[in-house]
């Protein structure tokens, strides 16, 4: 019996490599380029599973987890990202989102986060403490334009702190 799945993702190409890596394994996919129509197919298609990229154009899609967790009380959602960390780590899964993947994922990863298992056991998957971090502060660091200055007031850091934060990239696990 094939099982449904949603996946909202704006980037149509990794869209394209999820989607058939997916059905390889018998998930019946759907894909929606923005968060309005993945609402939409949550209603029509009625998935058991929901893979949603935390940025959805210029939009956050944290705030339609809720909405979807009331569409579709009992599906599995994940949350994409590129940009991971902690914070929207815990914010998501206070949302109801039942896992958080940074992207790339890896097909295993996935396949596990799907099935429920812990997605944290595979370690090649793991990200480090670091490394989110790392990816946190690049993503205020855009935010702010890359101004440094400004980058350190909002993550309440001091400018030299942040500096040495930022020349030391920690590898992906």
């Amino acid at each position: 019996m094939s099982q449904n799945l949603l996946l909202v993702e704006d980037d149509q190409a990794f869209a394209d490599v999820l989607l058939r890596r997916l059905q390889r394994q018998g998930y019946d996919c759907r894909h929606a380029l923005d968060v309005g129509t993945g609402l939409e197919l949550a209603d029509s298609f009625h998935p058991q599973y929901v893979l949603l990229d935390m940025k959805v154009g210029e939009d956050n899609s944290l705030p339609a987890i809720p909405t979807l967790r009331q569409k579709l009380p009992n599906a599995r959602i994940i949350l994409l990202t590129g940009y991971a960390s902690i914070a929207t780590a815990v914010e998501a899964i206070k949302a109801g989102a039942n896992d958080y993947l940074p992207k790339p994922v890896n097909t295993q990863a996935l396949l596990t986060a799907l099935a429920g298992g812990k997605v944290e056991e595979l370690e090649n998957e793991a990200m480090s403490l670091a490394r989110m971090e790392w990816e946190h502060i690049q993503e205020v660091l855009n935010r702010n334009e890359g101004n440094v200055s400004a980058t350190a007031r909002e993550l309440g850091l001091h400018r030299r702190t942040l500096q040495r934060k930022l020349f030391k990239r920690p590898a992906l696990k």
